[in-house]
């Protein structure tokens, strides 16, 4: 599987649980991901930098259960606007995470785990060696999996502790 197909497995798993859950794709460009994703009831927001947003609108206008947001991932004003966090919430940034700083990735973590209660974070990761250090970043993650690309190239000794993963991290219910 590719990190996408991981990455969308990490979502459906998610939906099975808040089929009514927002979905929230931070840095997603173009993407497609609502469109492969959608069950007829989830929302999608995507959180673009503001030039980026304004030429997805143009070519994928929002919809009824589709939105695009401008502003950057490390601002949390993003946060606001997800309309019904308490059907659930899961946060999707794919590369987004490997662009912050640690004390950036360190604030969006905090940040979505003190808003999205019982959702969740689906990420490119580090290496499978540095995934203590990222279920021990915030309190509030009770669980953290890691999902690697299956391949001759992922299985080679060498090279398997420093292939990248798709990290999948859970909230905390309050």
């Amino acid at each position: 599987m590719t990190g996408t197909e991981l990455t969308d497995a990490a979502v459906r798993a998610y939906l099975a649980r808040h089929p009514e859950a927002t979905v929230v794709a931070l840095g997603e460009g173009l993407g497609t991901g609502f469109w492969r994703l959608d069950n007829g009831r989830l929302n999608w927001l995507t959180v673009q930098p503001t030039e980026s947003a304004a030429l997805r609108r143009m070519l994928l206008p929002d919809g009824a259960r589709r939105r695009t947001v401008a502003g950057a991932m490390a601002d949390h004003r993003w946060l606001d606007a997800v309309r019904e966090p308490q059907r659930g919430v899961i946060v999707t940034a794919p590369g987004g995470l490997l662009r912050l700083s640690p004390p950036g990735v360190r604030g969006l973590l905090a940040a979505c785990v003190e808003r999205f209660p019982g959702g969740a974070l689906v990420f490119d990761a580090l290496p499978r060696r540095d995934l203590p250090r990222v279920a021990g970043a915030h309190p509030g993650i009770v669980a953290v999996r890691a999902h690697r690309p299956a391949g001759l190239r992922h299985r080679l000794p060498g090279l398997r502790a420093h292939t990248p993963t798709v990290c999948e991290l859970h909230f905390a219910v309050r």
